[in-house]
């Protein structure tokens, strides 16, 4: 068994989710969000994000962590700032020792939903019939686990691939 890390970041709200993968069966361990207050500064919410990942890390004892990759829109600021929040996403696992995968919304989508032009409903309805019986908190939570899933699903597929195995 493997305890996965799934994390959506977002300077306002960062999503997390945490799985355990045993073979090809998911479990649904936890999941969140971290909130940040955007009348404080950028590094005082930076610091917020760090602070709580870690304490996440810490408490939960995940073995790998997955991040979603960034995607640029058409507000530099906004996706500056969402560059920033993703550092700390990326920087917090890899300060713990964990090993980060990095994931775009296609691959996640793909992985989980079968098509890269789902919407978030259909991520969210997916995610809970991978993960019966989950409760998720809104959608950056959703989004986090989604990511978690489609680690799992590509480090098994990369397993596989190393084991020599052949896929029908």
């Amino acid at each position: 068994m493997v305890r996965l890390l799934g994390i959506d970041p977002g300077l306002r709200f960062t999503g997390w989710g945490v799985i355990d993968v045993e073979g090809n069966r998911l479990r649904h361990v936890e999941n969140g969000v971290i909130a940040t207050n955007s009348a404080d500064s950028v590094p005082d919410r930076l610091k917020v994000l760090h602070d709580n990942l870690h304490m996440l890390i810490e408490r939960l004892q995940p073995a790998e962590a997955a991040v979603e990759e960034t995607y640029v829109n058409r507000n530099g600021a906004a996706t500056l700032k969402l560059g920033y929040a993703r550092g700390v996403a990326l920087l917090a696992p890899a300060l713990a020792g964990l090993s980060v995968a990095e994931y775009g919304a296609l691959a996640v989508k793909k992985a989980v939903v079968g098509t890269g032009s789902a919407d978030k409903k259909q991520v969210e309805m997916m995610v809970r019939r991978l993960l019966p019986g989950v409760e998720v908190i809104r959608a950056d939570a959703s989004d986090a686990l989604a990511v978690a899933i489609c680690h799992a699903h590509h480090r098994a597929s990369a397993r596989h691939i190393a084991a020599g195995v052949r896929m029908a």
